[in-house]
């Protein structure tokens, strides 16, 4: 009894040795916190956002064009696109880890969906440089 005890610590060693260092707690907590800060970020500026669409609803394109051509509201917007769609992109990459198993499956569509971010991200950057300038 004493031999097969220790054959079974002598196991889960081993075994407890090769998982060390893994896990979602190595490489995983920055990912998370980048998706809390920027869920929280979100949160203020999406119902300024909202706020800003439901008064400019019935204005006409010049106020709009005005309205966008305010620093304060090209940088607020600015943020929330770059916050949106860093947020969209870290969630999206988590659904990819969780359910896509074939390695280079799972690469490549992580790979597609940054760069499509990326690209999503320098139009709206654009947009909206444009419409500052555009008054």
């Amino acid at each position: 009894m004493a031999n097969q005890n220790s054959v079974d610590v002598a196991v889960m060693r081993s075994m407890l040795s090769r998982a060390r260092g893994l896990g979602s707690a190595k490489s995983g907590t920055a990912h998370w916190w980048a998706q809390r800060v920027t869920a929280i970020a979100l949160v203020p500026l999406a119902l300024w956002f909202v706020a800003t669409i439901i008064q400019l609803s019935h204005q006409p394109r010049a106020a709009v064009l005005h309205w966008g051509a305010h620093p304060l509201n090209a940088a607020l917007l600015l943020a929330m696109l770059v916050a949106l769609l860093h947020h969209m992109q870290l969630g999206l990459v988590v659904v990819i880890e969780d359910y896509v198993h074939t390695a280079r499956t799972r690469l490549m569509t992580i790979l597609a969906v940054k760069a499509i971010t990326a690209l999503l991200l320098f139009a709206s950057l654009i947009s909206v440089v444009r419409l500052a300038v555009s008054f």
